[in-house]
């Protein structure tokens, strides 16, 4: 069936077939089954705290006649209704699905006795939280597995779906008419659309790392595709019987931002529940942070953004170079996201003192190239020590991943590296409207190359981060033609392709002050 957004067609491709082993999937199942208290999947997993009553592929039906399927997990001696925690994605539910933390290196440092084996990943456990009271809620989204329809990648189409079924599940005789929804990445992002939509049931929502504008934070990231997590994602990880939205083949039809994208940017205006929203630039999953401080706004009241210029001798300072003066690097060199790639420029800047560094960064470079029309650069704040040696954060206590410091994979879930921004020269028309003091938003309208030797600037916004320097530490500022992130995964290295050709100069100086805003904060 064709999908429109705002009289787009949107392309559709296929989905993995669910008779994929990497489905994990056993097919159509209804019933209903008791879970006793202290019920296991397996001798491995975590048992059930409480008498659980287990629902299988319960039917919710949706305004336009589909069909979509979900599990129900809720306590069985609860003598009153009770109110639901809905997970929704197209990745499998309870416990199907090729994404769990199995294919994780280290399993994120989450033992298998911590978790039932019901739960959908990067939702929350029944195991858990029926003892608390709660029914849990699983939904496989139209499209997934047994759901009918064609796979939706976001936007307002997957919001109206989640109102049908809120409301729905809201009618059911163990609801109490209280339902929030919980859920990480996918599960955070279908939240903000489903919310926006203002089920009158939906009590509150808790998106965990979920971006809120797919072009510009996930695929199309500072106007450059940003492409293997996402080939990944729809070509190994979504399981269904008929089509899903091609969202690379969106990308490629439609580069330019236009309606299509829009629809897939959330409406913050329009929701007004409360919302426990949480999301790491490393991870304090399994331990507590080293320092845990609160604060009453974001970015935080008081933050001293202070400007470091770049410098001919490859140092960070806090006046402009008198004299003009160019740095450069190969563009396009192989990338593996290793942190061991070449070319790329490294400033410095030694701190006398203990400092925090909080929030938003900003770049403003002055740049050109001769041998192509455009530029794709990447910028990252990193963490030195007194010898320049550039630091890496590793995410996970040793002991819960029970390894050695050497043993741990170079990926992005494992260690942290540093934050980062990323621009097309080509998008540098920043948005006014939309674009913060800290932060710039670029319009996406149009492409606008670069003439050959013209010197042109560029706003790029660095992703928020947290980083305290003693004294004698140093803030590292890198920009080069690649990727800085770690890959994802490990097969991901190597696959992010630019479009780059020959070397990049960075121009230096009073007449073209490059330069980095960095957040300081007195805590």
């Amino acid at each position: 069936m064709t999908y429109c957004v705002a009289d787009i067609d949107v392309l559709q491709c296929s989905p993995v077939s669910t008779d994929s082993p990497s489905a994990r999937y056993e097919g159509l199942k209804l019933g209903i089954t008791t879970l006793p208290a202290g019920f296991q999947k397996s001798p491995a997993h975590q048992p059930f705290r409480a008498s659980t009553i287990y629902e299988r592929d319960i039917e919710i039906p949706l305004r336009d006649g589909t069909v979509i399927r979900a599990d129900v997990f809720r306590p069985e001696d609860s003598r009153d209704k009770v109110p639901a925690l809905v997970s929704w994605s197209p990745y499998g539910k309870s416990g199907s699905g090729l994404f769990c933390l199995d294919i994780v290196p280290g399993r994120v440092g989450v033992p298998q006795s911590k978790l039932s084996g019901f739960e959908s990943f990067e939702a929350p456990d029944p195991a858990e939280w029926t003892a608390r009271g709660f029914a849990i809620v699983n939904v496989n989204s139209r499209g997934a597995f047994e759901s009918q329809g064609d796979i939706r990648w976001f936007g307002t189409g997957e919001g109206r779906d989640g109102y049908d079924a809120i409301e729905h599940l809201a009618t059911l005789p163990w609801c109490s008419g209280k339902i929030a929804m919980v859920g990480n990445s996918w599960l955070a992002i279908a939240q903000w659309f489903i919310a926006a939509e203002r089920p009158p049931h939906l009590a509150c929502i808790a998106p965990l790392e979920g971006c809120s504008d797919l072009y510009r934070e996930v695929v199309c990231r500072g106007g450059v595709p940003f492409t293997p997590f996402t080939r990944f994602l729809a070509q190994y990880g979504i399981f269904g019987k008929s089509q899903q939205e091609d969202i690379l083949g969106m990308l490629e039809k439609y580069p330019i931002m236009n309606e299509y994208w829009e629809d897939k940017r959330v409406r913050f205006e329009q929701i007004s529940i409360p919302a426990y929203v949480l999301a790491s630039y490393s991870s304090a999953i399994h331990t507590e942070p080293e320092y845990n401080h609160v604060f009453s706004d974001w970015p935080i009241p008081g933050t001293d953004y202070r400007t470091f210029y770049l410098a001919q001798d490859y140092s960070l300072l806090h006046s402009v170079p008198s004299n003009p003066a160019t740095l450069s690097y190969q563009s396009n060199v192989p990338s593996l996201q290793m942190d061991s790639d070449s070319e790329e420029l490294s400033f410095e800047y030694t701190f006398p003192t203990r400092n925090y560094v909080v929030g938003y960064s900003r770049a403003v470079l002055y740049m050109s190239r001769s041998e192509h029309d455009d530029m794709d650069v990447f910028v990252q704040l990193r963490k030195a020590d007194s010898t320049s040696n550039v630091l890496q954060n590793i995410n996970i206590p040793l002991k819960d991943l029970q390894m050695k410091t050497s043993e741990v994979e170079s990926v992005n879930t494992n260690k942290y590296i540093g934050p980062t921004g990323i621009l097309r020269a080509s998008r540098r028309k920043v948005d006014l409207k939309l674009s913060k003091p800290h932060w710039p938003i670029h319009s996406h309208s149009q492409d606008e190359k670069v003439p050959p030797g013209e010197v042109v600037k560029l706003e790029i916004g660095i992703w928020p981060s947290g980083i305290v320097f003693e004294a004698g530490e140093r803030l590292v500022f890198k920009v080069a033609g690649h990727q800085m992130t770690l890959a994802e995964f490990e097969p991901l290295r190597g696959g992010f392709k630019t479009g780059n050709k020959g070397r990049h100069v960075v121009h230096l100086g009073s007449e073209h002050p490059s330069h980095v805003f960095v957040p300081f904060v007195k805590i």
